[in-house]
């Protein structure tokens, strides 16, 4: 069945962030994801976040994430995680920063996981980012944009640190765009994605590795 018009009316986020063994989500896995839940008026209402345990016990670049194979001997893996994380991403818009990264792992660890997904509205803080500067005299990299909004951003690259600064840098990019954190119709057109709605019962999607 296809997805209706976006209808405006109030937003809620889920603010992610993942940590991986490389760049490719086809050949590399998630080894953090985290959320942190954020409200219609842009408080953070929630956080959570799970390491996992990679198949392999390949781990990538240790010098970016931090993250061993002995320290994520005993996490489970993605599949056990990926039901609490698709219910958190139900009737939320997702944001990250760097979407198109975050999500492109997220989805595909979900289809391995056997867990169909929608085509989630996604909103991408590096890109609002982006826009309020189109002479792109600033950085936009997460620390930067981290500091000039005051917000402060410690061990980052680690999935909780990340996920938590984007969620309070998100609220200054809103207002420095003229945007109510709840307007999802002044929302719209920075938005990827059909629909927030995730389907019940989750498990339907053809097994992929």
């Amino acid at each position: 069945m296809e997805e209706g018009p976006r209808q405006p009316g109030p937003a809620r986020f889920a603010v992610v962030d993942v940590e991986t063994s490389g760049l490719s989500p086809r050949r590399h896995r998630i080894l953090q994801v985290a959320v942190v839940s954020v409200d219609i008026d842009g408080e953070i209402v929630d956080r959570w976040s799970s390491y996992v345990r990679p198949r392999w016990r390949r781990v990538g670049p240790r010098h970016i994430h931090g993250l061993t194979a002995t320290a994520l001997r005993s996490s489970p893996r993605f599949r056990v995680v990926a039901p609490e994380l698709a219910r958190r991403l139900d009737g939320v818009i997702l944001v990250a920063h760097n979407e198109s990264f975050d999500w492109a792992f997220i989805r595909r660890a979900l289809r391995r996981a056997r867990i169909a997904h929608p085509d989630q509205q996604r909103l991408c803080t590096m890109r609002l980012s982006r826009s309020l500067d189109p002479l792109r005299q600033q950085s936009h990299r997460l620390a930067d944009v981290a500091e000039r909004y005051g917000v402060a951003l410690e061990h980052a690259h680690d999935a909780r640190a990340d996920a938590e600064a984007t969620a309070r840098v998100l609220p200054h990019l809103l207002t420095a765009a003229g945007i109510a954190a709840g307007d999802l119709g002044a929302l719209s057109p920075h938005l990827r994605g059909t629909t927030s709605q995730w389907t019940s019962g989750h498990r339907t999607a053809p097994a992929q590795r």
